[in-house]
């Protein structure tokens, strides 16, 4: 039997288990997936193989020390060093990213999207600002410091911090910290997370299976907002056809992963 993981920090909250777990029991894949707790990221490849895993998801806050940990990184994953799935080839670690078209898989019902605003800098940040930028979408980013904005000044797009913030319109505003995950706070200060809703159409989070005070406001402004449960089951639907090497149908993956989220 294969076994599959998701490594990240905090973990315990995670619904992948469950996702994977539903297609592998359903569709009679021998495997099973679970939860690792990982505080070091750069102990992610002796972990992974001390587990004798078969493949793996990395989320919050590993996804770039998961690029480093590979042997080989293919597709998006290779153009924006950041790393969301793992699978073991001979005893070879090769890395790919799922975040970017599992979100656009998320949004597709917001409808004329030309600029956006990415709150936070970090891995899922990079794939979703790369993935807008590669379809002509105006991108922005608002972090708390200048410190983690140089890939995203490299590729040409507008950076701010909290201190040099300005009013500005735009369509869609994600929220990519970790902001409201396992507290109540917001992913910058209230007084510039209020004036960028007062100047947008649609809001989305990144986190899932929670309203978070993010969201809680947007709400409250009467805006379209999604949180990021869409995202997260496009982008194991996504996964799940790498772990399995295309050998289900990726409609049934979806079919099943999608009821794993009535239980």
């Amino acid at each position: 039997m294969k076994l599959f993981a998701i490594f990240g920090d905090p973990v315990a909250h995670s619904r992948s288990p469950l996702m994977h777990n539903s297609v592998f029991k359903h569709l009679n894949y021998k495997a099973c997936y679970t939860r690792v707790h990982l505080n070091d990221g750069s102990k992610l490849r002796e972990t992974f193989f001390s587990l004798g895993l078969s493949g793996a998801n990395i989320t919050i806050p590993h996804k770039e020390d998961a690029f480093k940990a590979c042997d080989e990184v293919r597709g998006f994953a290779k153009l924006i060093g950041v790393v969301n799935t793992i699978i073991n080839e001979n005893g070879k670690l090769i890395g790919y990213n799922t975040d970017a078209d599992g979100f656009m898989y998320a949004i597709k019902e917001f409808s004329n999207i030309k600029k956006v605003l990415i709150i936070g800098a970090g891995g899922t940040a990079k794939a979703l600002a790369s993935r807008f930028a590669q379809d002509k979408i105006e991108v922005s980013i608002l972090n708390r410091t200048q410190t983690k904005l140089d890939y995203f000044k490299e590729i040409a797009l507008t950076c701010q911090d909290w201190q040099s913030y300005k009013t500005a319109h735009y369509d869609l505003v994600v929220n990519t910290t970790s902001a409201g995950l396992k507290d109540d706070y917001l992913p910058a200060p209230q007084l510039i997370i209020e004036d960028i809703l007062q100047n947008t159409s649609f809001v989305a989070d990144a986190i899932y299976g929670k309203l978070t005070p993010f969201l809680t406001l947007a709400k409250n402004k009467n805006l379209i907002y999604k949180n990021g449960t869409d995202m997260l089951l496009g982008q194991g639907v996504l996964a799940n056809t790498l772990f399995v090497k295309n050998k289900l149908k990726i409609e049934d993956i979806q079919f099943f992963m999608q009821r794993s989220f009535e239980l």
